[in-house]
Parts: structure tokens; C-alpha cells; sequence
């Protein structure tokens, strides 16, 4: 049985004040493997302030190298330094406004495990690719990239978000019989190189997941929780969408 688990996306937003409020105030009661993922400058704060709640910090980006004159990266292992138990890889927002590609996620993701980290690895169609029916070449398309990299075994220790790029942050959700159908879709092709991976690796649904949807995208067999943006910046809201997903 997959434990749920609810990630927070702050992306480039965040405030001590915000801070402040998820320190003093956000519970689950550990119903819910919660992971937040602010802008670096909070990972440390948030890290040693939580760390008793169970409730993990995670970065949002870092460089393949581990080291070296990358003005402005950040490295895996400094992430750990800094407390983060979790790396997020792939999002779109970095693939399209920083023109990642699908290797130099694969390679951000392999520098993850190496450092220490649980990737999360984002996948998922635009709006374009979605009409020309090509939705499952392009989520294959990017698992490949991982799987060249750093073989499927790295899937063992590892969390996949699929968030459709025309859901994030538009108020569009993918319905919960679609997003069903992409998250079959990745066990399927994980389930080609080993079953037990396949079945025991979280999959989440990101794109624009708020309290109202999420009870209703958490039902559905293959989705074990959510990767969560705006919505996240709001601590009641967001406790409210890791309670749906306890149910």
C-alpha cells in the first residue's frame, strides 16, 4: 500500500512571514507525507522548524555538477547541507523557460540519488501535444531520458509528478478519469522493467489541485496524492488538500 504524499511547489514565491505561519500553525497530525518545496534562501529555516512534525523541505532545482564555476547553481549536496530530503526535477517551468532538456533532467535527477536526495520527476504534455494524440510519446519521452541516464532502479528511490503543462497554474485541471489514465500510463511503461517498482513508486497529479478537486483526484487508484502550486502558499488551504488526500 502506497502512502499518500502532498508536495507544496512555492516556485518563486514566499516571504518570512509566510514562513512563519506554515512554522507556527500547519499540521497534518501525520496523516499525510508532507514535503515543501520554498525558494532555497527557506530551506534551512524551514527544515529545522518542521523537522519534528515529520514534514520534509525540498528544493525546487539543482545543477548536475557537484561543484565548480556555475554562477548561481546550486548542488545537490549543498542542498542537503541546507536540510532538503527532496529535488525536484523537470518542471515544466524549466524546461520551457530555461530550456531544460529531457538529458539534462536525467542528469539532474541522477545527481539527486547521488547526493542523497528523493528526485521528484516532473512529466507531462502541453496543450498542443495533448490534441495530436500524442500525450503518452512525450510522458515516455522523458521517462526514457531517466531511464538512458540511470537505469529504471533508480525509480526505487524516487517520486513521479505528472502535471499536464495546460493545467499548471491556468485554473484548468485535468479530469480525474484523465489523470487516471496517465498515471496507468507511467506504471505500465515502469512495469515493463520491473513490476515491484511500478507498483510501489509514487505517482502524483499536479495542475492547479485546490481543496475542492483534490478529494475527488485522490480517489483514483493510481494517484497518491498531489504536487501542489499556488494553493500551497496558503497554509489552510494547503491543510486542507493534504487531508483529502489521508482519505
Amino acid at each position: 500500500m502506497r502512502a499518500p504524499m502532498v508536495a507544496a511547489n512555492w516556485k518563486m514565491n514566499g516571504s518570512g512571514a509566510i514562513c512563519r505561519e506554515f512554522l507556527e500553525h500547519f499540521s497534518v497530525d501525520g496523516l499525510v507525507e508532507v514535503v515543501l518545496f520554498p525558494p532555497f534562501l527557506y530551506t534551512s529555516r524551514l527544515s529545522k522548524g518542521l523537522e519534528e512534525r515529520s514534514i520534509s523541505v525540498g528544493v525546487q532545482n539543482i545543477f548536475s555538477a557537484r561543484s565548480g564555476a556555475y554562477t548561481g547553481e546550486i548542488g545537490a549536496e549543498m542542498a542537503v547541507d541546507a536540510g532538503a530530503k527532496y529535488g525536484l526535477v523537470g518542471h515544466s517551468e524549466r524546461r520551457n523557460l530555461f530550456g531544460e532538456s529531457d538529458e539534462l533532467v536525467a542528469e539532474k535527477f541522477v545527481a539527486c540519488q547521488r547526493a542523497g536526495l528523493t528526485p521528484v520527476l516532473c512529466v507531462g504534455e502541453s496543450f498542443e501535444e495533448r490534441e495530436d494524440g500524442r500525450a503518452e510519446s512525450v510522458v515516455r519521452r522523458q521517462m526514457d531520458a531517466v531511464i538512458k541516464a540511470g537505469g529504471v532502479k533508480g525509480f526505487a528511490n524516487a517520486v513521479i509528478a505528472y502535471e499536464p503543462v495546460w493545467a499548471i497554474g491556468t485554473g484548468e485541471t485535468a479530469r480525474p478519469d484523465q489523470a487516471q489514465s496517465m498515471h496507468a500510463f507511467i506504471r505500465a511503461v515502469l512495469t515493463q522493467f520491473d513490476a515491484a517498482i511500478a507498483t510501489n513508486i509514487k505517482v502524483l497529479y499536479g495542475g492547479s489541485v485546490k481543496s475542492n478537486n483534490a478529494r475527488e483526484l485522490f480517489a483514483e487508484q493510481d494517484i497518491d496524492g498531489g504536487l501542489v502550486g499556488g494553493a500551497s502558499l496558503e497554509f489552510m488551504e494547503f491543510e486542507k488538500i493534504c487531508r483529502a488526500a489521508s482519505h
